[in-house]
């Protein structure tokens, strides 16, 4: 053969395989999603599921400490959270700067009165006292479900943002103790009674469904995902929470919680 035409055939194969190789995409990175420990993990690991039949790859990062999926999301070492209500979102937005949007609703997860020696709030006496969130969003939604149940009066126009001054009304003269949300189940053995968010309720073995009060599907504290404003267009992305607004992620949870998560769609 020729040398000329050895050198030319393997040029055109070459330049083929090249060709070819520069045709196939690198693979795509997973998404890496956050959320915090607890049953909304576990909504995202069955959408996972779902998305990985279209070829998109996810993993969920669940983090114990609600001030980091936001400062994960801003950093870049994720690329979207789903864990909180818009109130907690405005509010670490409003005290740290963050660049971050809800680009869409999630699910109502409702919070509950927990006790262990009451079958009811009316068993609530004089001075008891009652555990609640010390972050300035799910603080003020603890009051707001207390003062729905009647136990207490909030200030008229306060808000989402009420604080134990904006109560105005006690007449059982309720006392407040404000503790990290982790760590509320734990406090039932020393209060009266507590409100606890439904994933910290769920991973201390607490049972919904024996809350003596929980709230319904007109929560203003209904979950939101959210993306870095860059990535607000994310198709990928996009995609991923189009799957998990889906009926097939709506039947696995009214299956799997049973009514104690609502699906906002």
């Amino acid at each position: 053969m020729p040398r000329t035409t050895a050198v030319k055939r393997f040029l055109t194969g070459a330049t083929l395989s090249a060709l070819l190789f520069a045709a196939v995409p690198a693979l795509a990175e997973p998404l890496k999603l956050g959320v915090s420990a607890g049953p909304y993990g576990e909504i995202l690991e069955f959408t996972a599921k779902l998305a990985a039949k279209e070829g998109i790859e996810a993993k969920v990062i669940e983090f114990t400490d609600w001030n980091m999926p936001n400062a994960a999301l801003q950093a870049g070492d994720i690329d979207a959270n789903n864990f909180q209500h818009q109130p907690f979102l405005d509010n670490q937005i409003r005290q740290r700067g963050y660049d971050i949007v809800p680009v869409a609703k999630s699910v109502v997860v409702p919070m509950g009165v927990y006790a262990k020696k009451l079958q009811s709030l009316a068993d609530l006496k004089e001075g008891a006292s009652v555990s609640i969130p010390n972050d300035p969003t799910n603080g003020a939604r603890a009051l707001f479900l207390l003062a729905d149940a009647g136990l207490i009066g909030l200030k008229d126009g306060v808000g989402l943002n009420a604080t134990i001054a904006d109560v105005v009304r006690n007449p059982k003269k309720l006392r407040f103790v404000e503790l990290d949300a982790a760590q509320l189940p734990r406090s039932l053995d020393d209060v009266d009674a507590s409100v606890i968010t439904l994933n910290y309720a769920v991973l201390a073995g607490l049972n919904p469904k024996t809350a003596l009060k929980l709230e319904d599907d007109q929560s203003k504290w209904h979950l939101v995902w959210a993306v870095r404003r860059d990535r607000a267009e994310d198709p990928t992305i996009k995609r991923f929470i189009a799957l998990y607004r889906s009926p097939e992620v709506r039947q696995f949870i009214e299956t799997r919680f049973n009514g104690t998560i609502v699906p906002t769609w």
